[in-house]
């Protein structure tokens, strides 16, 4: 099959393509190897409303269910189980891409038990036994940018294992979660970990800061839609800050520190108003990566454009922005902080429901089976 041009040149401008998505049947098909080929995606991303889609649609866990509930009939280790090897297998076909692209990309998400969020300590202990479980060196641990989860990201940073940092909705709170990677790999470097081998991304999402400030401003406001794109290029500023080897990074990146990757996340266009590859086309800058719900990546398939660098050189109009929607009465603090709730709340409750998807196919699985 052919390799499509617009992600092919997508990839060719600096940005890595991950496929938000996966399930048994998109591994055992050989549908995600397909992918790679021809959609250039070099990595995967998952939590629990994908899981949860994956296992209350598909007959593919039939047999794994069945196998889990003989070893354990608990939901919670049922649910890693089957979690689990999902993402162990999808690290196996990303493997050559791990290896080709020096441990940048070939990389599968797995996020820890969002009921942990305020939890730190627990954070810590349930992402080293995910990343043992997997036991591959391609997983990375999603983590989210919690006031509890910042020093949880730190402290597993520092133990050496990779961490996806998720939920970041403003660029104080993506300044926050860089530092926290600063200082875990100075914690690593102590304990003396080889630094080019710790990877890290920082999940910004995008299209749920455009649905909830759209909701707050007048129908003819030329604001609507520009939130998410402005918010997400200032974090771009923040990082060519932070990760100048003339800083603090500098004595890091002499001992090999890669710097943690911008991750643009929630990138499916809500609003059919906007134009469906908006947060594709409008976050084009290199040494980032783009994680795709599978209807925007074929939509950028099929009419996606580039037009250059559309993030770095942008901060004075990104700036402007933000400030005409504080004019315009948006308190965006107020709206950082519902939208951190909510996704907390959000991935609770889908794992709550991948819960009882498992609970109701272990109840008609008979003990001793």
């Amino acid at each position: 099959m052919m390799t499509n041009a617009n992600l092919a040149a997508l990839s060719a401008a600096g940005v890595s393509v991950w496929l938000d998505d996966l399930s048994r049947q998109l591994i055992g098909s050989g549908e995600l190897a397909s992918r790679m080929s021809t959609y250039s995606v070099v990595g995967v991303t998952t939590n629990p409303a994908i899981f949860q889609s994956a296992l209350s649609d598909s007959s593919a866990y039939e047999s794994a269910l069945t196998e889990a509930v003989a070893a354990d009939r608990d939901v919670d280790a049922v649910l890693r189980a089957l979690t689990t090897a999902d993402v162990r297998d999808a690290c196996d076909v990303l493997a050559e891409t791990f290896r080709s692209t020096d441990g940048v990309d070939g990389r599968v998400s797995l996020e820890v038990d969002p009921r942990l969020a305020d939890q730190t300590e627990a954070t810590v202990t349930q992402a080293v036994e995910l990343a043992d479980v997997v036991d591959r060196p391609n997983v990375m641990i999603k983590i989210p940018a919690t006031a509890a989860g910042l020093p949880a990201i730190t402290e597993v940073i520092g133990k050496g294992i990779d961490v996806n940092v998720t939920l970041i909705f403003s660029v104080d709170q993506y300044r926050n979660v860089a530092q926290a990677y600063i200082a875990g790999l100075e914690q690593a470097a102590e304990a003396g970990h080889d630094l080019s081998t710790i990877h890290s991304v920082a999940s910004v999402f995008v299209s749920r800061l455009d649905t909830e400030i759209d909701s707050r401003l007048p129908e003819d406001s030329a604001l609507r839609g520009q939130a998410g794109l402005a918010n997400a290029r200032l974090c771009q500023e923040v990082y060519d800050e932070l990760f100048d080897p003339s800083g603090r990074f500098g004595a890091l990146a002499d001992r090999g520190a890669r710097p943690q990757r911008l991750l643009w996340a929630s990138t499916g266009v809500k609003d059919p108003a906007y134009p469906d590859t908006l947060y594709v086309t409008g976050l084009v800058t290199h040494g980032t990566v783009n994680t795709m719900p599978f209807a925007t990546m074929e939509a950028f398939a099929d009419h996606g454009v580039l037009e250059g660098d559309t993030v770095r050189g942008s901060a004075v109009a990104s700036h402007a922005t933000l400030d005409a929607l504080r004019a315009d009465g948006i308190d965006l603090d107020e709206v950082f902080a519902l939208l951190e709730q909510q996704g907390v709340e959000k991935f609770v409750t889908a794992w709550d429901d991948l819960s009882d998807t498992v609970r109701s196919r272990i109840d008609e699985i008979p003990a001793g089976s």
